[in-house]
């Protein structure tokens, strides 16, 4: 479970770091970026309680949804609602469930920061 938030924040650095080339998709990289920084760290806050978890994935799924809905940019948008849909299915019952989930939502995640800053740079 410790290997999520280094995950994440190392991602998640490289994609702010790389920046926006436009001002029409600024917004939606900063956005993205956003969501995805606290959506990690509640993840990263509540491992340890499958249901705390659950609940966070489902409102991290719901900020990406909103976001792709105003990202303007297909690529992205497809990235951010696949990540979204991805968290949807996960239902976390119990601290297996729980370390599984972690480990599927930073595979996941990391595919979506590489997709972020390619769209963004």
């Amino acid at each position: 479970m410790r290997f999520l938030p280094l995950a994440a924040v190392a991602a998640i650095g490289f994609t702010v770091l790389t920046g926006c080339s436009t001002v029409d998709k600024a917004q939606a990289c900063i956005e993205a970026n956003k969501t995805l920084a606290d959506m990690g760290a509640k993840i990263t806050g509540v491992a340890g309680d499958p249901a705390a978890m659950e609940k966070a994935l489902k409102d991290g799924a719901a900020k990406l949804e909103d976001v792709a809905g105003t990202a303007g940019n297909t690529t992205l948008n497809e990235a951010l609602q696949s990540l979204a849909d991805s968290l949807k299915k996960l239902n976390i019952d119990n601290p297996e469930e729980a370390a599984a989930a972690a480990q599927k939502v930073a595979t996941d995640t990391a595919r979506t920061v590489r997709t972020i800053a390619e769209e963004c740079t």
